[in-house]
């Protein structure tokens, strides 16, 4: 009852109405929740793809590089840099294009004390605070925990990146493994296309979500 204090006509008085009325808002409620947590992601992915496009990148591409530069950011804080901070979001996407290049991706490296200026280090400037790694193969950190999870040689895979550098992409083309997104993968699932005939558009030749889209409706105009 002291939920349903608000209802109007007998739906704050009578006991069974008000339980009726309070357990039927709260469906609403969660179902109303639900949707505008889908709502909110479709705009944020929007925002994001318009962003990108401004760059010559398409949203997978961002999102991809994104992860190659081990770059954690959320939809809703790319979306908001999309939106309120272009010359931000032209950092952001620049990392991403440099990750998918095979570049070294520039860090920014913070004082704690006040009144010092952020100092720009590269990734291979960083190397001497990190553990040794193999410098007969110049390949990039995600390229090679792919290759660890993959269990390919680094040394036999013939790099497509900036100076010959390994990518991701070449790890996964070496060991067999079809080029394609994460996202372009669930996709396939989903509509149940074979990736192994889908023709990558996005960088190297690497399967995206609107090449898989393509496919399925391709697949479907034979069907009818």
């Amino acid at each position: 009852m002291e939920q349903a204090k608000g209802f109007r006509g007998t739906k704050n008085s009578s006991y069974k109405r008000a339980k009726e009325q309070v357990w039927k808002g709260g469906v609403y409620a969660y179902v109303g929740r639900k949707q505008r947590k889908r709502d909110f992601r479709s705009l944020w992915i929007q925002r994001i793809n318009a962003g990108a496009r401004e760059h010559g990148l398409s949203y997978s591409q961002l999102v991809h590089g994104l992860k190659l530069a081990e770059i954690d950011l959320d939809r809703k804080i790319l979306a908001d840099l999309a939106a309120t901070e272009p010359t931000a979001f032209a950092a952001v996407v620049s990392q991403a294009r440099n990750a998918l290049n095979g570049d070294p991706v520039q860090k920014r490296v913070e004082n704690d004390r006040p009144g010092r200026q952020p100092v720009e280090q590269s990734a291979q400037e960083d190397e001497s605070d990190s553990p040794q790694r193999d410098t007969e193969v110049d390949a990039t950190e995600a390229a090679e925990r792919k290759a660890e999870e993959l269990d390919v040689d680094l040394a036999k895979v013939e790099g497509s990146g900036s100076g010959g550098r390994v990518l991701v992409d070449d790890v996964e083309e070496a060991s067999g493994e079809i080029n394609a997104t994460d996202a372009a993968r669930r996709k396939a699932e989903e509509t149940e296309v074979d990736l192994a005939t889908v023709e990558g558009t996005g960088a190297n030749e690497r399967i995206i979500v609107e090449d898989v889209e393509d496919a399925a409706k391709e697949e479907g105009e034979k069907a009818g």
